[in-house]
């Protein structure tokens, strides 16, 4: 992005500019990773596991929130105090681990972007009766506009967290008319009726999977924010991502459970859709296209920013690095035009990659944190964080191993 040339540390950093300005970065990467994770995906998911296992989705939501935070904590914090993103780490460790690394997310982030392109076509689609593509269009223009900016870095940052907050407040007005039975919520939250691990897993990987993960951290280093000082920044600010995410989860959550108690049956193929209609009639409908597309074109910015952050160097031209965005965005909706809608093959498979992305990028930050003292600059690593990671770890790789196997299956007709 355009700005001035970072920093070295985060107490330089507040010397040189206005704290609104240092405020505005951390609040910007903060809601790149949150909006990144709020995607089409992660409203269809919540509404189908609503549907599927009502209050006791609650339990779900509170698990999922609770591993989330102990991968960001992990993940932010290495990178933070490095300086560094995750690919350049990789390579650091063991030398093409970062190319890997790389690739596994610009793929990914590709395939899903074309998704997250149709999300704002259908979008826009729900909030002015527009055509879809149409709609996909001038949305991905929308995000080129941003990055093509004189200060695209500052623009990113007040987008994101605007249209993060336009989508909390209007689900949090949708959630109070469906008057879900926040009782029953709340009990099942601890003393759930059914679990099912498999949407736990399913949660997490939407959350924090891929190249969610990395988007707000890579944004936070790339602003200026890095360094051992900044310590108590970075985990306050990675923590607020993950809550901004379950914020909206629960509020999404509530809004369907409304509905679903009231005795509705939810048949159609956009069930997030029917639910806000029936919970406020035909603003509910809009407002769901309002939601939806903040969310989907957000996502764009997101992928793309994190995309491309993953074939450049930190140190490089932020104008070469706009310019590359620019072009990743444009390709991903020509793509989406000629398509007509997202390659679903292509997703689920894509799904997969995401699968793997975490617990290999997670394995090679904690290799730094217990091996690597000299890439955190000295920085002593907390012991009971590290043996939070190592846990997390393992709940990643069982992930990856579920996310996997079943996309092989698709791909080769299995």
């Amino acid at each position: 992005m355009q700005e001035p040339a970072q920093p070295q540390d985060a107490t330089t950093t507040r010397r040189r500019r206005p704290k609104s300005v240092h405020r505005t970065a951390l609040l910007g990467a903060m809601f790149l990773m949150a909006t990144s994770a709020i995607g089409p995906g992660f409203i269809t998911q919540t509404t189908t596991f609503t549907v599927q296992l009502g209050a006791a989705f609650a339990f779900a939501i509170l698990i999922s929130i609770l591993v989330d935070i102990a991968v960001q904590l992990n993940v932010w914090r290495v990178i933070g105090v490095s300086g560094l993103r995750a690919q350049e780490l990789g390579n650091k460790v063991l030398p093409g681990i970062g190319w890997l690394l790389s690739a596994l997310v610009f793929v990914g982030g590709a395939v899903f972007n074309i998704g997250n392109i149709a999300g704002t076509g259908l979008g826009a689609n729900a909030m002015l009766g527009v055509d879809p593509k149409i709609g996909g269009l001038v949305s991905a223009v929308v995000a080129i506009l941003i990055f093509l900016s004189k200060r695209a870095g500052m623009a990113l940052d007040r987008i994101v967290v605007m249209l993060g907050a336009v989508m909390i407040l209007l689900m949090l007005y949708v959630a109070i008319v469906a008057a879900p039975p926040v009782g029953e919520a709340l009990k099942n939250t601890v003393m759930p009726e059914t679990v099912d691990f498999l949407v736990i897993t399913t949660l997490v990987g939407g959350t924090v999977g891929g190249y969610i993960t990395y988007a707000g951290a890579h944004r936070m280093i790339d602003s200026g924010v890095r360094g051992p000082e900044a310590v108590r920044e970075i985990t306050r600010t990675s923590v607020l991502g993950i809550i901004v995410t379950g914020i909206m989860r629960v509020l999404l959550f509530l809004a369907i459970l409304g509905v679903v108690a009231g005795g509705v049956a939810l048949t159609s193929d956009n069930q997030a859709a029917e639910a806000f209609q029936h919970a406020a009639g035909e603003i509910g409908l809009r407002m769901f296209g309002v939601i939806l597309w903040a969310a989907a074109v957000t996502s764009v910015i997101g992928a793309s920013y994190t995309s491309v952050s993953f074939i450049t160097k930190s140190d490089g031209s932020p104008r070469r690095r706009n310019l590359l965005t620019v072009a990743f965005i444009a390709v991903c909706a020509v793509v989406y035009l000629f398509l007509g809608q997202a390659p679903q093959t292509l997703l689920v498979f894509a799904g997969a990659f995401n699968g793997l992305i975490l617990p290999i990028g997670f394995a090679v930050l904690l290799w730094v944190a217990i091996r690597r003292r000299d890439l955190l600059h000295g920085y002593r690593y907390p012991v009971w964080l590290i043996v939070l990671g190592v846990v997390v770890w393992l709940v990643t790789v069982f992930l990856a191993v579920i996310s996997f196997g079943p996309a092989i299956d698709l791909m080769t007709g299995a």
